[in-house]
């Protein structure tokens, strides 16, 4: 399994946004949806906000793979669904807290739904 170098972790893991475009059935790549990202652990995490009936989340079904960018990086990356009782959660919650502060935004990408659409970035 690939890991993310330093310089890499940090660019990504300090942008405000980050573009994912999910690999569909056929290959191709979705069109990029823009959404939060934030390091924790050594990885990089991203979470559906409106839970796993998002349509770009649901578009990660298919292959779990898909391609980022972020602060100059383009990767192609594996996306592993974190299930909603790892322990992860409880510091991807404090890191998304940390990172982006107190809002109704935050609230919502800390709720349920969207705990239950966590997937971890890996590149490929």
């Amino acid at each position: 399994m690939s890991t993310w170098t330093p310089n890499e972790l940090a660019a990504i893991g300090a942008a405000e946004e980050l573009q994912i475009a999910p690999v569909r059935q056929d290959g191709n790549l979705r069109r990029p949806t823009t959404i939060w990202v934030v390091p924790c652990r050594d990885s990089l995490y991203v979470r559906a906000a409106n839970g796993p009936g998002s349509a770009w989340y649901r578009s990660t079904r298919a292959r779990h793979e898909g391609h980022i960018r972020a602060n100059g990086i383009d990767k192609a990356v594996t996306l592993t669904d974190v299930i909603a009782d790892d322990p992860v959660n409880e510091d991807v919650d404090a890191a998304y807290r940390n990172k982006y502060g107190v809002s109704e935004y935050v609230d919502m990408i800390l709720a349920p739904p969207a705990r239950a659409a966590t997937l971890r970035l890996t590149p490929r």
